[in-house]
């Protein structure tokens, strides 16, 4: 079985396809074409957000492709700048109204902190009580039905602690920036040890590993390429890589990684 049919089980039992086509910085279009290709080509898995504006085109490209709609796997993301109930419940309902669909396979909190503030160190809020009431909001649209997951993006274990000591639905995911040289094996543990899926975004380092030439000397033994090592990378640590493309050939190579990478190379790429 290819990758492409093979899925992670979540905490609520749940599967979840193991490639996501990522959506970030894609306009409508783009992301009508690029999701409905990919869809046509094996891809069950799309992540989208409110806040890339793709929702709508994503959603069509699902209807358009013609197939079964339990059989597509859709995520999408509530904005880092909701945090309060009220706004997370009106925000659902957004995006299962630009979905055009009667329930979304998996809705994350986009981010812990507003984006405007979410790098400013030291910390001056970190909004432990509005990301609980944002959950409150999303653990009863689960519970209705509207979702059939829910998890986070960005999170670090202190964020995830204070929002699981609230709640008795712990986060089914958590999705966050993870490449060769950008890992976090402390908040891989983390999560694996609650039960939470890692989502790894921008495993090719949004381009900026295309030209590494100690990736390249990995691909090159196993006749891949840069993308498809860093792909592979994530998959053999049971982390769900997210690659974004908008170019056909990139999209059906990013899912050609039916292959494995040795212990010896593994323990390579991760001291980059």
């Amino acid at each position: 079985m290819r990758v492409l049919q093979q899925t992670f089980t979540l905490a609520n039992g749940v599967e979840i396809p193991k490639i996501g086509l990522g959506t970030w910085q894609m306009s409508p279009d783009e992301a009508y074409n690029s999701t409905k290709f990919a869809l046509e080509n094996g891809y069950l898995h799309v992540d989208t957000a409110v806040s890339y504006r793709n929702q709508q085109a994503v959603g069509k490209a699902v209807k358009d492709s013609g197939l079964d709609r339990d059989t597509v796997y859709i995520t999408t993301k509530i904005p880092g700048e909701v945090k309060t109930y009220d706004e997370a419940k009106a925000t659902i309902e957004q995006s299962l109204k630009e979905l055009d669909v009667e329930y979304i396979d998996l809705i994350l909190i986009h981010a812990p902190r507003p984006w405007q503030v979410m790098h400013d160190r030291p910390i001056e809020n970190h909004y432990y009580e509005e990301n609980a009431n944002v959950w409150r909001a999303m653990v009863e649209a689960y519970e209705a039905g509207q979702l059939k997951a829910i998890g986070v993006s960005n999170f670090s274990i202190d964020d995830l602690e204070h929002l699981m000591a609230t709640t008795t639905v712990a986060p089914h995911v958590n999705q966050v920036i993870y490449h060769i040289g950008r890992t976090n094996q402390e908040l891989l543990a983390f999560c694996q040890n609650n039960h939470i899926l890692l989502e790894g975004y921008s495993p090719i380092a949004t381009g900026r590993l295309l030209d590494n030439q100690q990736i390249k000397a990995i691909a090159d033994k196993y006749d891949k390429s840069i993308p498809q090592i860093c792909i592979r990378y994530l998959l053999e640590k049971d982390i769900l890589p997210l690659p974004k493309s908008v170019h056909e050939d990139y999209i059906l190579q990013n899912a050609d990684v039916d292959f494995s990478i040795e212990a010896d190379d593994m323990a390579y790429l991760d001291s980059l």
